[in-house]
């Protein structure tokens, strides 16, 4: 199994730090028995701690609030390319005739 990256689902995740952070667990323990580097045991409970309802969004998925920003982000994208090629039109019109 080494070099081969295992997945844990969110309800995993979930309940793997809330033996750390409600039972009192150390990280070092609950690192031995699930067989998962301390470090990463620090970042699930650092991210549990900054968002826990949406906490571990999985793969492909993103926290509402970013998912939101990437899509205004492509919208600004989008009506920037408008105003572009509206640019570029009143200039083709506004020209003097030959």
């Amino acid at each position: 199994m080494e070099g081969e990256r295992r997945s844990f689902d969110r309800a995993f995740k979930v309940e793997t730090v809330r033996l750390i952070t409600e039972q009192g667990r150390s990280i070092a323990s609950v690192a031995r028995d699930f067989d998962i580097h301390r470090s990463v045991l620090r970042r699930w409970v650092r991210q549990y701690r900054e968002d826990r309802e949406h906490s571990f969004p999985g793969k492909g998925h993103l926290k509402p609030e970013d998912e939101e920003l990437r899509r205004l982000k492509r919208r600004n994208a989008e009506l920037e390319e408008e105003v572009a090629i509206l640019k570029k039109a009143m200039a083709i019109f506004t020209r003097p005739p030959r």
